[in-house]
């Protein structure tokens, strides 16, 4: 790795040079368009990401969950230096291209479940959702689409529907779309009656939603992560996934897993629903698919997605070839290095760390999650209420220090943690102890 694994501030975060590029940054980029955290970035690799005023930051986002592989990993990059020479597009549907096959053939192959399968390949996440649910449209003849509490889905019109949290996603954006319907997620945490009844209460409670207000024959796609992402990580109790999907399967409902943000062994299987062997009709991937490059993609079983006719799914930079490249590279490198046992590894070290902490500090409610895709939520100590101010006030002091976290969760009171699969031990080490101090020192 060319880059220095180490962590290292040389300057206030952000520096002057990230400061400067921040105010060029809000005289040419509408506010609307948040950041996390201002520092300008100018090389990343490994588990650090540098910036303009030299300083290196362990990176606990990857980019949410895009850099599963570390950036600039060689594979990806050797793909898509040689393919850029070559030609970078022609539009799949015009003139084709292997890559593109290729690509398709291995989601084909990857993706949970041994039936006949097809794949497309688009350009974002919140694409690969609004194409599953127009295709279960097409294939059912039924219009309804179930989703889920705490549901993250995208920024389309369609998949803002389908969006659970209103601020900053779908405030004052309305008139939505028709025909989405909301049903109760098996929260462990938060479930009234205890996590222990989480799973057959939530998904009795959602199914006779679906059968009484709604009805079964009407709906033709259930949509939900496997892990609730932006929701705030929540791993929905044990059984109520395989519940939901036997209801779809017995009624003739289309089973989406939105994995965006759960794929390409970053919660410690290759993908989510393996952890219980659901297997969906149809998988939508995105984010780690292609190492940073945009590309997404809708994978289904063959009946479901052969009946759109010809012309009915497309785009123009869908699938486009550096990307495809990118992504062959990406699924070299989570073979070759089996990301998905080093993924399960960062989750060992990660969990009993994190379950420490929440022993000693009762600011800290719940620590979840599977792999490298680990959450703790913060509450007012010694009751359940949401604590966003302790999660701005840590990752404050975690940024000034050095680490780069992300937040996430319907009430804001979450901190998630998304390293890369490639980061050294050493760094994952020292990334939880600065956030330690954070915590302790609230």
């Amino acid at each position: 790795m060319s880059i220095p694994q180490e962590r290292r501030v040389v300057t206030a975060i952000p520096g002057p040079k990230s400061q400067e590029l921040l105010a060029r940054k809000q005289a040419a980029v509408p506010p609307g368009i948040g950041t996390t955290l201002p520092v300008f970035v100018t090389r990343a690799g490994g588990g650090v990401v540098e910036d303009a005023d030299g300083n290196s930051l362990i990176d606990f986002g990857s980019g949410i969950a895009v850099t599963n592989v570390g950036n600039a990993a060689p594979k990806v990059v050797e793909r898509v230096q040689r393919q850029v020479a070559e030609f970078t597009h022609t539009c799949f549907m015009v003139t084709p291209y292997e890559s593109y096959v290729r690509v398709c053939e291995k989601l084909n192959e990857l993706t949970p479940g041994d039936h006949e399968k097809r794949t497309f390949l688009v350009n974002s996440g919140a694409e690969a959702v609004e194409n599953a649910v127009k295709i279960a449209r097409h294939a059912t003849g039924r219009p309804a689409v179930v989703v889920f509490d705490h549901g993250y889905h995208g920024r389309t019109l369609l998949t803002m529907t389908l969006t659970a949290k209103n601020m900053p996603y779908k405030h004052r954006f309305g008139p939505f779309a028709p025909e989405v319907y909301r049903v109760p997620l098996a929260y462990p945490f938060r479930w009234p009656s205890g996590a222990e009844n989480c799973a057959e209460e939530a998904a009795a409670q959602a199914i006779d939603m679906i059968t009484k207000q709604i009805g079964a024959e009407n709906v033709a796609a259930v949509v939900i992560e496997p892990i609730a992402g932006e929701g705030g990580f929540i791993v929905p109790a044990k059984g109520f996934l395989p519940r939901i999907a036997d209801f779809c399967r017995q009624n003739g409902i289309v089973f989406v897993a939105d994995e965006v943000q759960t794929g390409f062994a970053r919660t410690g299987t290759l993908f989510a629903c393996e952890d219980e062997g659901v297997v969906p009709d149809i998988i939508t991937t995105a984010k780690g698919i292609a190492g940073g490059l945009p590309l997404a993609a809708v994978t289904g079983r063959a009946e479901i997605l052969d009946k759109v006719h010809v012309g009915g799914l497309g785009g123009t930079y869908g699938g486009n070839p550096l990307a495809c490249e990118a992504a062959l590279g990406v699924l070299e490198t989570i073979e070759e290095e089996d990301l998905v046992a080093r993924a399960q590894r960062i989750g060992e070290i990660m969990l009993p760390r994190l379950k420490a902490l929440q022993e000693r500090f009762d600011v800290i409610g719940d620590v979840r999650g599977r792999g490298a895709m680990i959450a703790i939520e913060l509450v007012e100590p010694g009751t359940k209420e949401p604590n966003p101010t302790a999660v701005q006030e840590i990752v404050k002091r975690c940024h000034a220090e050095g680490l780069l976290v992300l937040t996430a969760g319907t009430y804001g009171n979450v901190l998630r943690f998304l390293p890369p699969l490639v980061i050294p031990e050493h760094l994952l080490e020292e990334g939880l102890g600065i956030l330690e101090k954070a915590i302790a020192e609230l």
